[in-house]
């Protein structure tokens, strides 16, 4: 009997716990999203610093990605969150001590700065990924610079650098759970307050694990679907198989154009 009634509260407790969990989802998904297009914006032109054969340039870029590669996120945000408190004086000197005292900004900062350094190397893969012969045709053309960047480099370098670009969303995603130790309630956090009192770990930390598995394979599917999209002139059209084998043939070949 006293086993059925414990199982009993541990329920009780898990179900208690849901409402909780999905109050600290927006959380979560603000937090991986706001990081993911700030990391994106910084991500751009430092790829192309990385490419440049101008070693002032490229280092710097270099050292930036090794750091942030090489060290685990749990370090930077600790680094970030309570380093920062040793420079107290300089951030107040200009300003920011204000932002470094809050403990949203450290962590989306944290986050922002790590999915740069990934993201810059994905991007970098993506564009020394495109073929050098639609670059030649494109100068051909009489595109140079810029806009043989915009419109012919970046949109090619997409394409083939989104899937690795979905791997990094799902483990920022995951890698969000690291700011429940610096006091923002998460999915993860709503789950250490409640259990720390209940001592129920396991099952409150399934409970966890739950909402994690619907957010990543939810933002999976998505991102399937955008692939999918972006991939339509690779996928054969409707009554292609009918059509002759010349036809076909010269249909390659203006693709190719």
């Amino acid at each position: 009997g006293s086993c059925v009634l414990r199982d009993h509260e541990k329920a009780l407790i898990v179900w208690e716990t849901l409402p909780k969990c999905l109050a600290a989802v927006p959380t979560t998904l603000l937090l991986t999203f706001s990081s993911l297009l700030l990391g994106l914006i910084m991500a751009v032109p430092l790829a192309v610093l990385r490419l440049s054969k101008n070693p002032l340039l490229s280092m710097p870029v270099y050292g930036f990605v090794l750091l942030f590669r090489g060290t685990p996120l749990l370090v930077q945000l600790f680094l970030i969150y309570y380093g920062s408190g040793q420079f107290r004086e300089h951030f107040e000197a200009v300003g920011l001590w204000t932002y470094f005292r809050d403990a949203w900004f450290c962590a989306t900062l944290a986050l922002t700065l790590n999915t740069a350094a990934y993201t810059t190397e994905i991007i970098r893969g993506g564009i020394l990924g495109v073929p050098h012969g639609e670059v030649e045709a494109a100068r051909a053309c009489g595109m140079s610079g810029p806009l043989l960047f915009r419109r012919i480099v970046l949109p090619k370098a997409a394409r083939i650098a989104f899937p690795a670009y979905t791997n990094e969303v799902i483990f920022l995603l995951q890698a969000t759970s690291l700011v429940s130790l610096v006091t923002i309630t998460d999915i993860t956090r709503a789950v250490v307050v409640t259990a720390a009192g209940s001592f129920d770990f396991f099952e409150l930390y399934i409970t966890a694990a739950i909402f994690y598995i619907i957010l990543v394979y939810g933002l999976s599917g998505i991102f399937k679907r955008i692939e999918h999209m972006m991939s339509g002139h690779l996928r054969e059209r409707p009554g292609a198989e009918s059509q002759p084998a010349g036809s076909t043939a010269v249909e390659g070949a203006g693709s190719l154009r």
